[in-house]
């Protein structure tokens, strides 16, 4: 492999977008717009009176490219595409930030990408230590993706899960009390705290986790005589473990013959209920924004309370209001001003980050970023599993992000920080970027494979052109945006210093595929 020119990366102005900058200073372009940051829903006004009363100025409002990028990983997972980055930016629509925001969460992937972050909470994964196993992990899956992709109310959705008794292959939300490590009243009580309350029973009094465990205390496990299949189900000839007590403290009266689930269900998704709905808006506002308004967002006790109070009731309330519709908590926060701030900040104060004065930059899921690299070069990836069973052949034209089963992986997913879906807690996904990370997209084979001959990368340099049109094919295809006219000078001088055509084509797509600006949610 060709040693690359180091010198190459400065071409790239991504750095700036995820610099600290001083306060009163322009905005930068390509990232960000002048403009004040005018309330536009009751988010921002909300957000902004909070940073006001701290002293804290917002950041300048992101720029139709950013925000085209943004909303496509947020969303959907998947990058846009050099047509739809150039349609959009021709748009002269003042509306077409929410007509994209509509066809985004209409498109399949949005199902796709959703069902993948479930998979996770819910610790979709067939093999050691959960051991769901291939056919219960692709009912459980199927399941979980029709109930995004049919935007099914959270409550009912959460109902399903906790109430079902079953076959774990024919009655798939049943599988939640297979993914639990430990099969103990006490282990389902501490998985139902995590998935639903967003709080760690492990940290509890011992009093208030057994009370909560009596009414798991009843639920039964038998096998039958298909391989690996379990019955999951109610069983009244078991004894109560102790006195089912409700996590507000609450003691609970289970009629005789109830299944003492559907009576946790009827608490927990009771609209009068102070934990549920804030759990579940706190875990999307993370998910969108990067950072919970309780942080961390799967850890809420009473001593870890939210950076602005008044956001996370109103979100509370609007998602009971609506029925617990998912997809209009989505439309909510998306089309605030403060998710569309840009990520560089204007205020050096110590509370800007937790008070949401900009977009909180991460670097992509490991899923979405070998998707987005096979997407622009037009090349396909491997997966293995440790067991080959059914199921766990996966064609390699299948997106990353469609993946059922958490024990089907790579050696790229285990770098990048995939979570293994061993706890269901949202801090196994890790995205901080490691030297190992760095080494493998700058040097190895895999990666430059991918750019020198992946079909895509090859029909894009066959097209040839002047430096300025090969530029503008290439940051369109891999950053979403035109270059500026320095890149494009950069990019011209370049090749106008005795390099062939070929060898800085693929060195500008090699740049800008180790750029801080593509590697990063911004």
């Amino acid at each position: 492999m060709r040693i690359r020119t180091a010198t190459l990366l400065v071409w790239c102005a991504a750095g700036l977008a995820l610099a600290d900058s001083p306060p009163g200073r322009p905005p930068v372009a390509p990232y960000e717009v002048a403009g004040l940051q005018t309330p536009a829903t009751q988010i921002d006004r909300i957000v902004f009176d909070h940073l006001r009363k701290r002293g804290i100025q917002p950041a300048y409002p992101c720029s139709d490219a950013v925000f085209l990028r943004r909303a496509y990983i947020d969303v959907i997972g998947t990058l846009p595409t050099a047509t739809e980055a150039a349609e959009f930016l021709a748009d002269p629509s003042p509306n077409k930030r929410t007509a994209l925001i509509d066809r985004l969460l209409q498109r399949p992937e949005f199902a796709d990408y959703w069902a993948m972050k479930w998979g996770d909470v819910l610790r979709i994964k067939a093999e050691f230590p959960v051991n769901l196993w291939p056919n219960a992990v692709q009912a459980y899956y199927r399941w979980v993706w029709e109930s995004v992709r049919d935007n099914k109310p959270y409550d009912r959705f959460c109902r399903e899960l906790l109430t079902s008794s079953g076959s774990n292959f024919r009655v798939p939300p049943v599988n939640f009390y297979r993914a639990v490590q430990s099969k103990k009243p006490e282990g389902i009580a501490a998985a139902v705290a995590l998935t639903f309350l967003c709080s760690r029973a492990e940290k509890w009094p011992k009093e208030r986790l057994d009370g909560m465990a009596a009414f798991f205390s009843q639920v039964a496990y038998k096998s039958t005589y298909e391989w690996k299949e379990e019955i999951v189900f109610f069983d009244p000839d078991k004894p109560l473990s102790g006195r089912p007590i409700f996590p507000d403290g609450t003691e609970a009266k289970i009629p005789a013959g109830t299944d003492p689930r559907e009576v946790f269900a009827n608490w927990l998704i009771s609209p009068k209920n102070p934990y549920f709905a804030r759990a579940a808006v706190n875990r999307v506002w993370f998910w969108l924004m990067g950072r919970g308004i309780i942080h961390e967002p799967d850890d809420i006790r009473p001593d870890n309370p939210p950076s602005i109070p008044e956001l996370l009731a109103y979100l509370e309330k609007e998602f009971v209001a609506s029925g617990y519709d998912q997809k209009r908590l989505f439309r909510l926060i998306l089309n605030s001003q403060v998710y569309q701030l840009s990520s560089i900040p204007a205020s050096n104060h110590p509370d800007a980050e937790t008070c949401f004065a900009s977009y909180c930059v991460r670097r992509m899921d490991a899923e979405v970023l070998i998707d987005a690299i096979c997407q622009i070069t037009g090349t396909t990836e491997r997966y293995q599993s440790p067991i080959p069973e059914p199921f766990t052949y996966i064609p390699e034209t299948n997106r990353t992000i469609t993946l059922a089963d958490g024990s089907i992986t790579s050696s790229f997913l285990e770098l990048f920080g995939r979570p293994s879906r061993d706890s269901g807690t949202l801090s196994e996904r890790i995205n901080r970027i490691s030297t190992e990370q760095r080494l493998h997209l700058l040097n190895s084979s895999h990666i430059n494979r991918k750019i020198t001959q992946g079909p895509k990368m090859v029909a894009l340099a066959r097209q040839g052109g002047t430096p300025e049109e090969v530029a503008k094919r290439l940051y369109l295809t891999f950053l979403s945006r035109y270059p500026t006219e320095e890149e494009i000078r950069r990019y011209t001088e370049y090749v106008s210093a005795s390099v062939k055509p070929q060898e800085a084509f693929e060195d500008l797509a090699w740049t800008l595929v180790n750029s801080v600006e593509f590697l990063y949610r911004h």
